[in-house]
């Protein structure tokens, strides 16, 4: 797995992330949501170098020009809620990709807590073999919603690459699926910065809160 950090480069995607974080615009609903759109059109355009390309002929009004255009069929997944403005960047950009929507979560099937399954409550998607495979979360806390929204996306087929995208990521969430995609080599994790802590609620830390509620308002 290859793990990209734009907090280690100089991009105007670290201007987004100080304002999603900051407490003082945090009041600003529609103003979150936009950065973490325009997070995920950012992502996506930098995204759209690892894809592969062909030279075609475009014909103009004119005579037949050349362009390299990429040949990947992109699928665009997010798991339900707080993915939805993240995941309405890349469609800005990918905006000829299929979309994919999950709303998942585990329970345990012993009482142990040992055996782990998978709950679908909603799924959508087109089939997935062969293709490239995008799933935009904004934060990557421990990493286990991303191993399970990748799961179930899995019962709809098998990509052949996958990007999991984030905006912002723990030190532990990006250790927890190292280890989890370690033997899948076509998997890249893309991660506007990445957080040192979780707290005791699996918060990250410094983070900036549930992103859900910062979007959405809060849930009871």
């Amino acid at each position: 797995m290859k793990i990209i950090n734009f907090a280690d480069s100089k991009t105007v995607i670290n201007q987004y992330v100080a304002e999603l974080r900051d407490v003082n615009v945090h009041n600003d609903r529609a103003r979150f949501r936009h950065n973490l759109q325009r997070i995920g059109q950012l992502m996506a355009f930098e995204l759209s170098k690892t894809l592969n390309y062909s030279e075609k002929d475009i014909t103009t009004p004119l005579g037949i020009a050349k362009a390299n255009t990429h040949d990947d069929e992109i699928v665009l997944a997010t798991i339900f809620r707080a993915g939805l403005p993240f995941h309405a960047g890349f469609l800005d950009i990918f905006d000829k990709a299929g979309n994919a929507f999950v709303s998942a979560y585990r329970y345990y099937k012993d009482k142990e807590g040992v055996d782990v399954g998978i709950k679908i409550e909603y799924i959508a998607s087109p089939a997935l073999d062969g293709k490239t495979l995008i799933i935009a979360d904004p934060m990557l806390a421990t990493g286990g919603s991303m191993e399970l929204g990748y799961e179930a996306f899995l019962t709809k087929g098998t990509p052949a690459t996958v990007h999991l995208c984030c905006a912002i990521a723990s030190k532990r969430g990006v250790e927890y699926v190292k280890k989890a995609f370690r033997d899948k080599p076509n998997f890249y994790l893309w991660c506007a910065a990445i957080d040192p802590d979780l707290n005791e609620h699996s918060y990250i830390v410094p983070g900036l809160g549930d992103a859900g509620d910062l979007a959405y308002g809060d849930k009871v």
